[in-house]
């Protein structure tokens, strides 16, 4: 600031030093003395103005990260309904009232009724009205199931306060949702709000359970999806026993010795399974040894209920639960059973008896006329509309459902982990790893669902103990694979891959390798083939780089099989066909018959083309050995025999070359398997504008391209006066006074400008603050279940955060420095201007 102060003053000595000169000229001033020093005076007013201004903008770097409080809810911006009560809410409240202290007269036992907790205003509500039915726009949340699944995975639990005791506030569902966190009581509400939209005859209940179940601990039940679907049991029908039926051979082995033999084993597994069961009750003695400060007053999972509700009427349980529920009439039309509040319900009252209405007409006169003015009031008042928003799930947020887009749950023996979509780079949304022990220490099998995979991958089974491996796909893939069986991504290894028949054109449908052999079963082709067997030599070495395509594995044996042909005579319809070839012999077995017992067969051997002395050999009976249940005379003809042979040692060419080409797709099967592991590229809809990289980064570039554009028009029209001269009549010449007020309007107006920038970069500042302060708040809340990776991020954000927060901070002191060496600079810009510069000179 003294450097501005000196420069002032060295611009009203130079000033002076002019006037001096022009005295001396002996010029006439246009302004008089005076003129100068107030307009001098002024502009030292305006940048003390400037500097004060600035001054009180300050902004503090914040401290190293702490546990913060959660944000309190923004009232102001909530609806008038959650802020008071209509007149119909506060009689309603009155009623509640009148219907509590008769309950608890008549009860004096039993707890305080749940009636009308405070909402987030801290104004009283009636359950019932919190409850407002929905229909989501979601086919998945139309069913029961689903949707319960949506809320237990979309909502984090918070415990109540004081588990014997309702809590006292009761949020809106609108808020639960944006607060993605509640108690039970808040995720019955909202579940019960969905249920009724979507058609059900849905209630919220209040009552008591087990520890585990309000506290959602699951680490004592089994996962559901480790469950295996019970098989039905079919009973083989025995066939009826033939008249003549071969015996079958004595059994000579020692009966006595069996039966040693089995209570041996039997032992061994009975020591086995006691050693498994005393290590789980040691671990379940362990488990129950860790206080509960409620034992006794719960039992297993749901123990007892004090009342329901739902968006109509609230019913108490008048019934005992000695037995915890299983006891109970859930008939909400029985009176003696569920006391209801309101009259006005959609469940029947049951009829009473001829005895029940004696007694009941028994009564006393005196007190019905007493009370029925009453019962009338209170009892024939409907319920009031929901006072909550209107339920709203964005489609973002039912996509990544879980909070931050990750949930863990613990069973017993297995953990699930839950992800959202794209969330993992990999298309990971779930993973059930299974344990030995209970201790969760031992992985027997891991499996993960995927999601939106371009290799259509859909489920990944890993066995640990085996180290099998099993890939399950969706149709899709470009080799129409469905399952992939393996324990090595290696070739010539054991592995078992299942196609979608139907997406390819030779009908395979399971192929099954192993190092020495290969199998595959086909379906629907038109030469009928339905199994091939191949059986592989060792390998032939050579000197150059062995390969499976440059050097086969030579094929020594192939079985095929084949369907029944109608259109042929079952003695010419080849069943199996087997090429020996390195006996070369070739053997046919023909279908058989319907009614007959055995078939045709006939066996090839195939010899040198020449004899010793060199002759060639063409045909010879002993070359063809057959068997025919109903022998022609064609087929002992040589012509027929040696045609047939013929034909079956192209047919053996043609087999080879098969599974030459099947070995070949293998590789290229494996070697397409390992390029989409390493990439695991995700599909993303051309819809989806946020994950669509491609169109985003072309509309980014468009949009850089336009503004840039705009940029430059703009600074080629930029007029500093333009503005301020528009005000002024077109064609108009200025004065002296019309120029001094532009002058001093265009200074005041860059000056707001500079003040501004100033707060503008103090806002950016609390922004990064804020964000920062509540990243360390979610950090605090959720340290105890964070991976390493996500603790790495974290840090990794607030490294980030606290280099722009110190940026801010630079660019704030740095704009303060340099605001009035600008507001000067421009000042003499303004002196200097053509179109002010002759009228703001001063002449004598």
């Amino acid at each position: 600031m003294e450097v501005l102060k000196e420069k002032v003053e060295e611009e009203e000595a130079a000033e002076r030093e002019e006037a001096a000169e022009r005295a001396e000229r002996g010029e006439k001033a246009m302004w008089p003395m005076e003129v100068q020093k107030e307009e001098s005076t002024v502009t030292q007013e305006m940048l003390r103005d400037l500097e004060r201004k600035l001054s009180e903008i300050e902004v503090s770097i914040p401290e190293k990260p702490s546990t913060f409080t959660k944000d309190p809810i923004d009232v102001s911006k909530l609806p008038l309904s959650y802020q008071s009560n209509t007149l119909k809410e506060e009689h309603l409240l009155q009623v509640a009232d009148n219907f509590s202290r008769q309950y608890s007269h008549l009860c004096p036992d039993r707890v305080p009724l749940f009636l009308h907790p405070l909402n987030e205003c801290k104004v009283p509500k009636f359950v019932s009205t919190t409850i407002r039915p929905t229909l989501m726009p979601y086919p998945e949340l139309y069913n029961w199931d689903t949707c319960a699944q949506f809320v237990s995975d979309f909502l984090s639990m918070v415990p109540l306060p004081d588990p014997l005791k309702p809590p006292p506030y009761l949020y809106s569902s609108a808020t639960v949702l944006k607060l993605q966190k509640g108690n039970c009581f808040d995720f019955s509400t909202l579940l019960c709000s969905m249920l009724i939209g979507a058609g059900y005859d849905a209630y919220c209940v209040n009552g008591y359970g087990s520890q585990d179940l309000c506290l959602m601990d699951l680490t004592r039940e089994v996962c559901p999806l480790t469950m295996k679907p019970k098989e039905a049991v079919q009973k083989e029908e025995k066939a009826p026993p033939k008249k003549y039926a071969i015996r079958p051979p004595r059994d000579l082995s020692s009966r006595f010795e069996q039966e040693q033999e089995t209570k041996r084993q039997k032992a061994i597994q009975d020591e086995k399974e006691q050693r498994l069961r005393q290590e789980e009750e040691r671990l379940m003695e362990e488990e129950s040894a860790k206080t509960d400060p409620l034992y006794g007053k719960d039992d297993d999972h749901f123990l007892g209920i004090e009342s329901l509700w739902n968006h109509k009427n609230y019913w108490v349980n008048m019934q005992d639960c000695w037995n915890c529920c299983k006891d109970l009439v859930f008939d909400l039309g029985d009176p003696v059973k569920w006391e209801y509040m309101l009259l006005d319900t959609s469940k029947p009252l049951l009829s009473l008896t001829e005895g029940d209405d004696s007694e009941m007409s028994e009564m006393n006169d005196e007190d019905d006329v007493e009370n029925l003015g009453k019962e009338d009031e209170d009892e024939s008042f409907d319920m009031p509309p929901a006072w909550v928003e209107r339920i709203e799930i964005s489609p973002e947020a039912f996509e990544t459902r879980c909070p931050n887009g990750k949930k863990v749950i613990q069973y017993k023996r297995a953990k699930l982990e839950k992800w959202a979509p794209y969330v993992n780079t990999n298309g990971l949304v779930s993973r059930l790893t299974s344990y030995e022990d209970l201790e969760c220490t031992k992985i027997l099998e891991v499996k993960e669902w995927f999601q939106n995979r371009e290799d259509m991958l859909e489920l990944r089974h890993v066995n640990k103990i085996t180290g099998l491996i099993i890939d399950s796909f969706k149709p899709g893939h470009p080799q129409a694979l469905r399952v992939h069986s393996y324990t090595s991504m290696q070739p010539e290894r054991d592995r078992v891959m299942e196609f979608y028949e139907t997406a390819r054109v030779d009908g395979l449908i399971k192929r099954e390798e192993t190092a020495k052999t290969m199998t595959e079963y086909y379906q629907g082709r038109p030469d009928f083939l339905s199994y091939r067997h191949v059986d592989f030599g060792p390998r032939v070495k050579k000197t150059a780089l062995n390969s499976a395509e440059s050097n086969p594995r030579p094929v020594v044996k192939i079985t095929e099989r084949f369907f029944r042909n109608p259109e042929k005579p079952a003695d010419e319809d080849v069943a199996e066909r087997v090429f020996m070839i390195l006996d070369e012999r070739i053997q046919l077995r023909y279908h058989c018959r319907e009614d007959h017992i055995t078939a045709s067969k006939r066996e090839f051997l195939r010899r040198t083309e020449v004899d010793s002395k060199g002759n060639k050999i063409i045909m010879t009976p002993d070359m063809c050995i057959s068997f025919e249940v109903e022998p022609t005379e064609h087929t002992k003809k040589l012509l027929y025999q040696y045609e047939a042979m013929m034909k079956l040692k192209d047919e053996e060419k043609l087999s080879r070359h098969q599974a030459w080409e099947s070995e070949l797709e293998v590789l290229e099967i494996l070697k397409l398997r390992e390029e989409e592991e390493a990439a695991h590229a995700l599909t993303i809809s051309i819809y989806d504008t946020k994950r669509n990289e491609k169109s985003k980064e072309y509309r980014e570039a468009m949009e850089r391209v336009m503004h840039e554009e705009h940029l430059r028009q703009m600074e080629a029209q930029l007029d500093y006066l333009a503005p301020f001269l528009a005000q002024l009549p077109p064609g108009e010449k200025l004065t002296r006074w019309q120029a001094v007020r532009l002058k001093d309007e265009c200074l005041s107006d860059f000056k707001q400008r500079l003040i501004d920038k100033a707060n503008l970069i103090q806002a950016r500042f609390e922004k990064e603050t804020q964000e920062l302060q509540k990243k360390q708040q979610w950090y605090q809340e959720n340290q105890v279940t964070l991976t390493p990776e996500d603790e790495d991020l974290y840090l990794s954000y607030c490294s980030q955060a606290m280099f722009r927060i110190r940026i801010l901070e630079q660019r704030l002191n740095r704009h303060k420095e340099l605001a009035p060496l600008k507001y000067l600079a421009l000042e003499e810009k303004l002196y200097k201007d053509p179109r002010l510069v002759e009228i703001l000179k001063v002449f004598v």
